[in-house]
């Protein structure tokens, strides 16, 4: 499971979980939560330079996006989710 703090632009933090169940994405901050929510299904770039994801609560490098491109991630730890594979890449 991968641990993740951050910071909403009013300066609030949040330390949560990213859990990869469909039903529960990340556990530890109902904000956080509310975000990913908020976003699924929407498509979000894994990384600046793409590629583009469907956000679903139980992929966790989507879900991870969701953060970085909402909130200000600090730190990152634990078991990192695998990166997308780009075709012909």
């Amino acid at each position: 499971m991968l641990t993740v703090t951050g910071s909403f632009d009013d300066g609030a933090t949040y330390t949560v979980q990213i859990t990869g169940r469909a039903d529960r994405p990340v556990i530890g901050s109902y904000r956080a939560a509310a975000l990913v929510e908020l976003h699924q299904g929407e498509s979000v770039a894994l990384s600046p330079t793409g590629p583009m994801k469907a956000v679903a609560g139980d992929d966790e490098t989507s879900v991870l996006a969701v953060l970085r491109q909402y909130t200000n991630v600090i730190e990152e730890s634990g078991a990192v989710p695998r990166q997308a594979r780009v075709p012909g890449g």
